[in-house]
């Protein structure tokens, strides 16, 4: 005798335990719809034989009595799901009317019977029987609803890979695409770039629809490369792309940042000979030529589309005003608006907050203002981002009130505060020098209304108390952020970096510059040049330029800030020459010096190297790209006054007098004095 183990079922059986179906509801049995009577028992039959086949040689277990009653009736429940309801049972509920096609019969079936098979024994051997049985075609449609239901993704890649070896069947686009969806909804981004692949490289005819949608869903996956190898070889095999594919792949370059490849697709549509640029491409480009600083391009694109027939939609139209504004062309940014109205196009929200950001920079507050009170009256309603701007501009111009108003008002106008909103008004309130107490209050009344702070609210916030000598309060709010889960914020350990520093406190400012360090790995240029700037005044001038060092060696790219806080600290060691030098080597490194860079070397030769060098150095900056402010004139009118050269400062006070410069009060005092009076000069305020 063979020795057995009645206690372990084999695996196949195992899954019958493990995964059998309750009895079918009476409601499932009415529903469905099959062939006659005779048809159900032979399917059922046949169902018995696959189950007993599969059980036959497991006579170990079936001889256990309370085992053999468990298989019985798992047997008896997988057959019920075949079981075809009776015309008795069925007809209550069939529809009065009599022709309801045999898809939709086939379909209902499917969802019915052959889904719960694939939930059961997911797919395998079973499932394929089952196909059998319910002798389900294996055709597109049927591949195309199996991908539909609401099974395992892992069951549909077995399915569609089985249904592909089939004799008789391939898989066309609509299957593939079908997989592919559902791969992408997954995240299985391997297994569906290899389906994809496989796509291209099969006899399927690919349509430009599908290719559309092929680029979008890559691209999606941030795998625009392959997108481009996709469509570069469908269209040169299997497919003409229409405009439409040639949007999808453009707007997707614009998505990921790919902008100078866009104009270089646009060239290539044009000349394909029979696909010509639509509105969507023009409004793509349009916004992308302006984004990448080529107005002019954009402008000429602009009139090509209105010359060809295609009329400019509300976003063109508002891509062209933010180029204008851009250009500083208000006016003609304005007309566009009239233009529109002309052209039967309405201005949108967008539009509306690309005038008021474009007014507010050109300052011209109460026009913008104006603008917006108009577009409340015309009943076109703002969100929450035009209703921000407004606020900021209203805030940077001094009118507080006004601010807080429209605040106020943004319920009335359904508009809900977000946490940019709040931070915009407590900047007002710093910029506007209201009481300190107001802006905790406002940040109280964000945390009360469960508007969450962002680590920009904490660093206005640090940033104001910093400036109102409140540095105490600053650092607890510094701790607050830690202990919030907040990462380190470089702008707001800028401002207390630069606050301890005016205070003298060196050491508790360099304290918070390693603490940056070691919480981020790093620090911003902009930390480091604050940090640079107040070792060169304490006379640390070589630990400045350590840190000077240190931040290229990291790899963090020194700006002007940081270099013009470097040659602050060599002047002030009398290193004028070194100073120049770095002036030099700024530039030739890419970065271009500010008119406060030429005021520090300016500064310097007047002090130590002369008036004929500080006024060979002003004379240079009259000839460049970076003009003389009063800064400039009044440190060479200094150093004019300590040498003693009255007669050359006259003349440069009359040159500072024809260019709006006004004098320094104890230069021109000092002056004075020394000469007694200076003919047909104008006495004017200090700066």
């Amino acid at each position: 005798m063979k020795n057995e183990s009645p206690d372990l079922p084999s695996p196949a059986v195992a899954v019958c335990f493990v995964h059998h179906l309750k009895p079918q509801s009476p409601s499932c049995t009415t529903a469905a719809a099959g062939p006659p009577l005779a048809s159900s028992l032979n399917d059922q039959a046949i169902l018995r034989k696959i189950i007993a086949g599969q059980m036959g040689s497991r006579r170990v277990i079936s001889t256990l009595p309370h085992l053999c009653n468990r298989i019985k009736q798992t047997e008896n429940e997988i057959i019920q799901m075949f079981r075809l309801s009776s015309s008795k049972d069925e007809t209550p509920n069939l529809p009065t009317n009599r022709t309801l096609s045999r898809n939709k019969l086939s379909g209902r079936t499917l969802d019915e019977r052959f889904v719960r098979i694939l939930k059961i024994f997911k797919w395998g051997p079973d499932a394929e029987k089952a196909l059998e049985v319910l002798m389900l075609k294996v055709d597109h449609r049927l591949v195309r609803e199996i991908l539909k239901i609401d099974v395992e993704i892992n069951v549909k890649i077995q399915f569609f890979r089985w249904a592909g070896k089939r004799r008789n069947f391939e898989h066309d686009s609509t299957t593939y695409m079908a997989l592919i969806r559902c791969l992408d909804e997954a995240g299985l981004v391997g297994e569906m770039w290899r389906t994809i692949q496989d796509m291209v490289h099969s006899s399927c005819l690919i349509g430009p629809a599908d290719l559309s949608q092929i680029v979008r869903i890559l691209g999606k996956a941030k795998m625009v490369n392959r997108a481009l190898s996709v469509f570069y070889q469908v269209k040169n095999r299997k497919c003409k792309p229409t405009a439409s594919t040639y949007n999808s792949i453009i707007l997707m370059l614009i998505h990921e940042g790919h902008l100078e490849k866009v104009h270089e697709l646009y060239n290539e549509m044009c000349n394909e000979g029979n696909c010509f640029p639509d509105t969507v491409t023009y409004s793509a480009l349009i916004s992308t030529l302006g984004k990448l600083g080529r107005e002019d391009s954009a402008i000429r694109l602009f009139d090509e589309m209105t010359e060809n027939g295609l009329h400019p939609t509300a976003k063109v139209y508002t891509s062209l005003m933010e180029i204008y504004f851009k250009l500083g062309r208000v006016e003609k940014a304005l007309g566009l608006v009239q233009v529109m109205k002309e052209e039967c196009c309405a201005p949108t929200v967008y539009t509306y907050t690309e005038l008021i950001k474009g007014l507010g920079k050109a300052q011209r507050v109460e026009d913008a203002y104006s603008i917006f009170m108009n577009m409340l009256k015309e009943g076109c309603k703002p969100d929450v981002v035009l209703i921000n701007n407004v606020i900021n501009l209203l805030g940077k111009a001094g009118r507080l009130a006004d601010a807080i108003k429209l605040f106020e008002d943004m319920e009335s106008l359904h508009c809900t505060p977000n946490v940019v909103t709040y931070n915009t008004i407590i900047k007002a309130l710093f910029e506007c020098k209201a009481p300190v107490s107001e802006a905790s209050s406002w940040f109280d009344r964000m945390k009360a209304k469960g508007v969450i702070p962002s680590s920009f609210t904490y660093s206005i916030l640090i940033d104001g108390f910093c400036k109102t000598k409140r540095v105490e309060k600053a650092l607890l709010l510094l701790e607050e952020m830690d202990e919030k889960g907040f990462p380190p914020c470089p702008a707001a350990y800028c401002s207390l970096i630069n606050t301890l520093g005016k205070a003298k406190r060196y050491e508790a400012a360099n304290e918070l510059f390693q603490e940056l360090k070691e919480n981020c790995g790093s620090s911003s240029a902009r930390v480091y040049a604050v940090m640079i700037k107040h070792f060169g005044k304490c006379g640390r001038f070589t630990e400045a330029v350590d840190l000077f060092n240190e931040m290229k060696k990291l790899g963090c790219r020194p700006d002007v800030y940081a270099y013009n806080a470097l040659m602050s600290g060599m002047v002030r060691a009398g290193m004028i020459d070194d100073a120049y030098s770095s002036l030099r080597t700024m530039e030739e490194n890419g970065c271009v010096p500010d008119i406060n860079s030429h005021n520090i070397i300016l500064n310097g030769l007047a002090r130590t190297g002369g008036p004929q060098r500080a006024m060979e150095m002003l004379t240079k900056m009259k000839n460049s790209k970076v003009k003389p402010d009063a800064v400039s004139y009044n440190t060479v009118l200094g150093c004019f006054s300590r040498a003693g050269m009255f007669e050359e400062a006259a003349k440069l006070m009359k040159e500072m007098n024809l260019n709006g410069f006004e004098y320094d009060r104890i230069t021109y005092s000092s002056i004075l004095e020394a000469v007694g009076k200076i003919d047909d000069v104008p006495a004017h305020t200090v700066l």
